[in-house]
């Protein structure tokens, strides 16, 4: 089910006959600027911005931080556009069968995968770690939270695009969308229900886990677990999912309980072991131990040079 992306948005249990109708083209040069790449970038910057003032706290550097963006973001596009045409290659199709492959690049449409982003960024984080000598659990630690701002601020291009949206409801807070000229339907507003859940992950990472980190990977794998189960819910009441052929499973939801049950598992395991230092404990016990030993040299020298004058 689709709706027309021309046509109002409303809510009509909560505020009557009043109505939203942004065009999804906030400026039309050439092709048009979208709404859906502007909320997108924005959702970028907020999520970079949070990570380079964070940082320090992981043992990482603002420059370390730019420098992964550079090579994350393009592909995280790439993961995330190649997931989704790949699970919903018939939506790119001409009609003689062929492969449009005009549709497929043209992501200002929508259609990005959250699971394709996170899987191309994986790769990247642990290339780029590898190479700068910097432990992936203290980077990822620090990404997942740029990576729950990016996904909070970003759920609202879905709104601009009318997509996303579950199934219909009859509660206060359903969104009324336009199928034809004279025909809507009233569904649930998931792109707001993820968007919400993200918020609350985020402010959970960042006043409570990170707060008492114990190691690397903590906040990682509590993203994992606090999105698996809120994707679960979410994806349980679209009305677009993906299902594994020959099946009633929908993909995503399949995709996100194996990843919430491995993330509580792997915390679990984590939490009761001994375990290291975090990489920026380690930082610090080094610059701390660096001080000491310029201090006691500086000592001996000032001795030494007591000696000498007398």
């Amino acid at each position: 089910m689709s709706a027309l992306k021309n046509m109002p948005i409303s809510f009509p249990g909560l505020f009557g006959d009043w109505e939203l109708n942004i065009d999804p083209v906030a400026i039309h040069i050439g092709h048009g600027i979208y709404w859906y790449g502007i909320i997108l970038a924005i959702g970028l910057l907020a999520g970079l911005v949070l990570c380079m003032k964070q940082a320090k706290r992981y043992g990482l550097t603002e420059d370390n931080v730019l420098d992964m963006v550079l090579w994350a973001v393009p592909s995280c596009i790439i993961g995330a556009r190649l997931y989704y045409v790949i699970f919903y290659l018939d939506l790119y199709r001409n009609a003689d069968g062929s492969l449009n492959w005009g549709e497929m690049v043209a992501v200002w449409d929508g259609g990005l995968a959250i699971y394709g982003a996170v899987i191309a960024g994986a790769i990247v984080a642990f290339f780029y770690t590898r190479h700068k000598k910097i432990k992936m659990g203290a980077m990822t630690d620090l990404a997942v939270l740029g990576l729950l701002t990016g996904q909070c601020i970003g759920r609202w291009a879905n709104f601009i695009n009318r997509e996303a949206f579950g199934a219909e409801t009859t509660l206060p807070w359903r969104m009324r969308l336009w199928t034809s000229a004279t025909e809507y339907i009233e569904v649930h507003p998931t792109f707001f229900y993820e968007s919400l859940w993200n918020l609350i992950g985020l402010l959970l990472i960042l006043l409570v886990v990170s707060k008492a980190r114990r190691f690397d990977g903590e906040n990682t794998w509590f993203y994992f677990l606090w999105y698996g189960l809120g994707r679960f819910w979410i994806e349980g009441l679209r009305t677009d999912s993906l299902y594994i052929p020959g099946t009633n499973i929908r993909t995503s939801q399949l995709l996100a309980a194996v990843s919430a049950l491995a993330a509580l598992l792997i915390l679990l395991v984590n939490i009761k072991r001994p375990h290291r230092p975090t990489y920026a404990a380690e930082l610090a016990a080094q610059s701390a131990q660096a001080v000491e030993s310029t201090e006691e040299t500086t000592e001996k020298s000032e001795k030494t040079e007591e000696k000498n004058d007398v």
